[in-house]
């Protein structure tokens, strides 16, 4: 048999990976970053206080970076495949980002005004982007090498999406050990911390998901 005839047979044979075998290769080493992420957030920055925890402003908190780690696994998922449209994830990201920008604007106009810079700063505000990047690593490796092992053809916007998932479990880890908990914080800290760690999965992407 020629070689051209057999890849057309086997490109014809061949559909598109399961869904399900290709979440069972990106979650499980994810969930296995995010664990290492957050025991070394504890180990080095400690459990936030159970004051703090037992706020309902907290667990709103936690709730946006599990929604964002939510979304971006399934983006990662669609982009690990060739030809998968990505326009209810999108939908969706944009659909948490906005509910988390609306949450800070009624807060930050809500607020007496000697309060509003004091909710937008809290007391961490240089530290927190770059508590979320470097907890983002260990997720991001396993992110990528995920990745590596089955046939994104966007590898900059897999990538993105990549450190997007990543960001995002770096910051739940991060957030087991950050007494911030005021909406306008987090919606633009948390969310730039997300923001840079997307933009570095972008810039691997072409040249660690190339084939």
């Amino acid at each position: 048999m020629k070689t051209d005839s057999l890849i057309e047979l086997l490109a014809r044979e061949a559909g598109p990976a399961p869904t399900a075998a290709v979440e069972r290769r990106v979650w499980p080493p994810a969930l296995l970053g995010l664990a290492v992420s957050a025991a070394a957030g504890l180990l080095v920055l400690g459990l936030v206080p159970q004051s703090v925890m037992l706020q309902g402003a907290w667990w709103i908190k936690f709730g946006y970076t599990v929604a964002l780690v939510a979304v971006g696994g399934w983006l990662v998922v669609r982009l690990a495949r060739p030809v998968q449209r990505l326009v209810w994830p999108q939908a969706v990201l944009m659909g948490v980002l906005a509910l988390i920008g609306a949450l800070g604007l009624w807060q930050w106009f809500s607020a007496m005004p000697d309060r509003r810079v004091v909710d937008l700063f809290g007391q961490t505000w240089s530290q927190c982007p770059r508590n979320v990047l470097l907890l983002a690593i260990p997720p991001m490796a396993a992110a990528f090498w995920a990745l590596r092992g089955l046939a994104p053809t966007r590898p900059a916007l897999a990538g993105a999406a990549a450190g997007l998932f990543a960001g995002a479990l770096g910051a739940a880890a991060y957030a087991l050990s950050c007494p911030e908990i005021a909406f306008s914080f987090i919606a633009v800290w948390y969310t730039l911390g997300m923001a840079l760690t997307t933009a570095l999965g972008a810039l691997l992407g072409p040249w660690l998901l190339r084939w």
